[in-house]
Order: C-alpha cells, then sequence, then structure tokens
C-alpha cells in the first residue's frame, strides 16, 4: 500500500496547475517565427532558411522553443552562423529562450517552397 496522497483539483495551488496551451497562439507565434527567419538568409544561395526548408520542426513550450533545422551541406562554411542567427531571430519572435537543434536528414532541393524552387529553376 503506498503513503501518497492524491490532492484533488481544488486542493492545488494556481503553482501547481499546468499551463493550458492555447493552440491559437502557437499557431500564431509559429507564424511570427516562420517570418522572423525568413530575414535569415544563405549567403551562398540567398535565398532565406525558410524557402530553402532548412528550418525542419519548432516545437514550442510557455518556456522556450526547440528548433530543428538542416543545412544545405554538412560542412557549409556558414553553418555555425546560420545556426546562431536562427537562434536569435526566433528567440526575439519568440520572446522566450531558443535552442537550435541539427537534424540528421540531408537537404535537397524538393524541400524548398515551391515557389523558391520555381524562381531558381527548379520543377518538381
Amino acid at each position: 500500500m503506498s503513503d501518497e496522497v492524491k490532492a484533488s483539483p481544488e486542493s492545488k495551488s494556481s503553482a501547481d496547475v499546468e499551463p493550458k496551451v492555447n493552440l491559437n497562439e502557437y499557431a500564431a507565434l509559429e507564424e511570427k517565427v516562420r517570418q522572423a527567419l525568413r530575414e535569415v538568409y544563405d549567403p551562398e544561395l540567398g535565398m532565406s532558411v525558410i524557402e530553402l526548408g532548412l528550418i525542419r520542426k519548432l516545437e514550442f513550450s510557455p518556456e522556450s522553443v526547440n528548433v530543428t533545422m538542416i543545412l544545405t551541406t554538412p560542412f557549409c562554411p556558414y553553418g555555425p552562423a546560420l545556426v546562431e542567427q536562427v537562434r536569435q531571430r526566433t528567440q526575439e519572435a519568440a520572446e522566450r529562450p531558443a535552442k537550435v537543434t541539427m537534424g540528421l536528414e540531408m537537404w535537397e532541393p524538393t524541400m524548398m517552397e515551391d515557389q523558391a524552387a520555381a524562381n531558381w529553376g527548379l520543377y518538381y
């Protein structure tokens, strides 16, 4: 028999209650972050990390944002600078700490936004 006592919902203090996640707020926040990341350009290709499809996932919590991104090539000479710019822009737009994690998938042109690929002369 356990000595644990479960508190009833009425007895929880406001500090114990998990914050409710408003999906509409997160959707608006994701759009705000994506728009901010449109200003982060790969200097060699002259396209934003969003146009290139380098941002693979955005995960929001009340305390932080986790960004999963990839690079166009594993040894991209601008990689560290791009990662830091993505972190800074995300943090500014989301108004909370941001962390960037490098994804393991390899970039390919099919990951680009349709219009960006067409502007680059690629058609899929």
